[in-house]
């Protein structure tokens, strides 16, 4: 070993960033192994980093005994007297320095490979601890190369892959342009570190907002939740956690400016920015911006809610494609089922008839029934009796009655389609015959 490895293992750990004791367990493991090629594997060989010599020093470990029956890992005790210790003792354990001058060559290489692969190791460690910690943030850097249609990002220390379910369907990259992205995950693999970033991420859309909004920052403004249609359109629902803010202001900034900012960097994505409340209808009504709402009907159950808006405003609750309303229901969390009022006022009016037609339901009981949900007689017959009884302004008698008079109605009902569905059938029949006899009569007076 030279002189100088001092010098190597200082120089080494400041360029890669690796703990000095690190570098020196490498030194030393590669040297026993080193060690071990060239005098046996049986042997046992302890090495020490000497700082003073800047040397890595091989010591063999042999037990004194009385009757030497290997000499590779045994030594008589007179011999240990006269060359390693004179005052040995039985079943001691002596150290004798061994020569690293005599190391083959393949012995060396191995070494080497062993002292790289270590360094290896550690420095992907220290990638992975520290991009570990960062998932969830944003970050920045150079468009390296191209990998089918995944994009390497350079990040300085390592490489990022961009995958193409995370890159946004109009943006287009060239060799050498700079990229921020919101790091996705990280994982441990066999070739390293593998870094997976994202440009569609809901999270990256909250992360610009919070560089660009102090208020955010700070915690004075809260991002409550965030959805996004890559390229296209996204919302943020946001609330301040101080009266005086106005969270959707503080967010908008200034002439705009803040919102055109986090605008410029998604490439003129559209956003909607939503001031969240803790009642969900309203909630949801802001999230439907800017269509306004008539009325709400909510099932929690089913965690759903039945929007009514003017005619008028039906394609804008909706959006292009649908887009308006998915968002909506991303954002909230809440299944949205957006209808106009003409649609909704002829439904009501077809489960008004319906229910009414029930023998023995006045439309006063028809309205109490729609209004718990019930849209038809089918609906009504196909319940459970425990549910009809719930239903509030009808006792238990008489919901008992009307559940009965329901499932008879119903029953009776579908055997009369029955019954016109075959007595039509047979009558188209009976045409058809008579078609086909006209078309044979023709075409014998044809052959005539």
């Amino acid at each position: 070993m030279q002189q100088d490895l001092n010098r190597v293992i200082e120089q080494v750990s400041k360029e890669k960033g690796i703990d000095k004791t690190i570098l020196i367990s490498a030194l030393e493991n590669a040297m026993i192994s080193a060690a071990k090629k060239t005098f046996g594997h049986q042997r046992k060989i302890e090495a020490q980093y000497n700082p003073d010599l800047g040397e890595v020093e091989l010591f063999e470990a042999k037990t004194v005994v009385e009757e030497v029956a290997d000499a590779a890992i045994e030594v008589s005790l007179e011999e240990a007297r006269a060359s390693l210790d004179p005052e040995a003792q039985m079943g001691d354990e002596l150290l004798c320095k061994l020569d690293s001058s005599s190391f083959g060559r393949i012995a060396a290489q191995a070494a080497k490979q062993n002292i790289v692969q270590r360094v290896r190791d550690a420095e992907r460690e220290i990638i992975y601890n520290e991009f570990k910690g960062r998932e969830g943030q944003l970050v920045n850097g150079i468009v390296q190369r191209f990998e089918k249609k995944n994009i390497i990002v350079n990040l300085g220390r390592t490489d990022a892959i961009l995958p193409e379910k995370e890159q946004v369907p109009r943006e287009r990259y060239r060799q050498g342009d700079r990229i921020r992205a919101y790091i996705v995950s990280v994982e441990m693999t066999s070739r390293g570190p593998q870094i997976v970033l994202s440009r569609t991420h809901p999270g990256m859309l909250i992360k610009l907002f919070a560089q660009e909004v102090p208020e955010i920052y700070e915690a004075i403004v809260e991002v409550k939740g965030a959805a996004r249609e890559p390229g296209g359109r996204a919302k943020i629902a946001v609330t301040s956690n101080d009266p005086d803010v106005d969270p959707v202001g503080a967010c908008v900034g200034m002439k705009g400016t803040r919102v055109q900012a986090v605008v410029q960097e998604l490439r003129g994505e559209k956003i909607d920015i939503v001031h969240w409340t803790a009642d969900q209808a309203d909630y949801v009504c802001r999230a439907l911006a800017p269509a306004k709402v008539s009325k709400i009907i909510i099932d929690d159950e089913e965690h759903s809610m039945e929007v009514i808006v003017p005619d008028d405003q039906l394609s804008l609750a909706i959006g292009r494609k649908g887009q308006n309303v998915r968002l909506a229901s991303r954002l909230t969390g809440w299944r949205i089922d957006v209808r106009s009022e003409s649609d909704a006022e002829e439904e009501t009016r077809r489960a008004r008839i319906s229910l009414a037609a029930i023998p023995g339901v006045s439309d006063m009981v028809a309205e109490l029934l729609y209004q718990d949900g019930f849209k038809s007689a089918e609906e009504l017959a196909e319940a459970d009796l425990e549910t009809v009884q719930q239903v509030e302004g009808v006792g238990r008698e008489k919901a008992e009655t009307i559940y009965k008079a329901a499932r008879e109605y119903v029953a009776e009902k579908r055997k009369r389609e029955e019954e016109a569905a075959k007595a039509s059938g047979g009558v188209a029949d009976q045409a058809s015959q008579a078609e086909q006899s006209a078309e044979y009569v023709e075409s014998g007076e044809k052959g005539a």
